[in-house]
């Protein structure tokens, strides 16, 4: 058997996640049917992680395993595979690995964003958080440089999500604005089910000045979810990068 990486696109709004679940339509669900039909045989993907109902991903990683050693050769598989899906995920690359590279575990980092909108769009319903009134960008990005410095982030984990540790390293966090937009950018090694939701809502709040900056601090101390603040909702957040070693690309 020969292990591929498979990249995708997806906008969330019709799944119920990423991940396989009983009674609900998931992305993995639909693009595991598509490939086992398109290459005649049982195909199981495993993701680079997990993503909550609604959440959209510009690129998302998964790997799986075929009795075809070189797919590459096929030069209109990725053709044939986004003839099939449906419009709202479409496949962008498949690249052949080595034997144990693991989407999830091989990964290097993961770099996330989160859109705002500061003018009601009709268009943009799907793919942003409209919040009304003034935000403080400065302050946002005064406490989003403080993740960098902490690794415990219990206070923004879902409660009960069984994670084994709540330990994540986040390499950089800011803010930015685009247009009518803002922007909130997060790289890290992991991260939690539910953080970056729940990191987005909570510094909402310090934008409004309903959180100080020294209240944020003693959040992230604290581990408690219960003192930070609500997660924003699915439709703004995109996972746009998963980044790999290159040495496990054959």
């Amino acid at each position: 058997m020969t292990r591929y990486f498979i990249f995708i696109s997806f906008k969330g709004t019709s799944y119920h996640g990423w991940q396989l679940q009983p009674r609900s339509l998931t992305v993995q669900e639909v693009l595991d049917e598509a490939l086992s039909l398109i290459l005649a045989e049982k195909i199981c993907t495993t993701g680079a992680g997990r993503t909550d109902a609604g959440v959209h991903a510009s690129l998302f990683c998964a790997h799986f395993d075929c009795s075809i050693s070189d797919l590459d050769a096929r030069k209109n598989i990725i053709f044939r595979l986004n003839r099939f899906l449906p419009d709202d995920i479409s496949v962008n690359e498949i690249k052949k690995v080595i034997p144990d590279a693991n989407a999830r575990y091989s990964a290097i980092s993961r770099t996330y964003k989160y859109f705002i909108s500061r003018a009601k769009d009709p268009f943009a319903n799907d793919s942003s958080w409209f919040v009304h009134g003034p935000l403080d960008i400065e302050k946002m990005n005064i406490v989003s440089a403080l993740l960098t410095c902490y690794s415990d982030f219990t206070s923004f984990s879902r409660l009960h999500s069984g994670n084994k540790t709540n330990i994540c390293k986040v390499h950089n966090a800011v803010w930015e604005n685009q247009g009518s937009n803002m922007i909130f950018t997060i790289r890290a090694d992991r991260f939690l089910r539910n953080m970056v939701r729940a990191l987005t809502g909570t510094i909402v709040n310090v934008g409004k000045g309903k959180t100080s900056p020294e209240e944020f601090e003693r959040i992230i101390r604290a581990k408690d979810r219960s003192l930070a603040g609500m997660s924003a909702p699915a439709r703004g957040l995109f996972l746009t990068d998963v980044e790999y070693p290159e040495e496990i690309f054959v």
